[in-house]
């Protein structure tokens, strides 16, 4: 795939890449890529969490399981 830029976005791709200490510009875009991925599952998962049925207040265990997994850690 080849993507043409007009000058002012090549430069600033390429300000970024030596800033930022990617490789290459096609590193840079994966990258962006990637987050913009993820900002698309984020945003689905708080879509269906909004409009799913409430289940009842959390508790602190639920907030203790929260806490866990956003530390990377799985609760159990």
């Amino acid at each position: 795939m080849n993507i043409s830029l007009p000058e002012a976005l090549k430069a600033f791709v390429d300000d970024q890449v030596a800033e930022r200490g990617y490789a290459t510009s096609s590193e840079y875009i994966r990258e962006l890529i990637r987050r913009e991925l993820d900002r698309e599952k984020l945003r689905a998962m708080l879509l269906e969490g909004a409009t799913s049925p409430l289940t009842g207040p959390m508790t602190e265990d639920d907030f203790g399981e929260l806490r866990d997994i956003a530390r990377g850690h799985q609760a159990g």
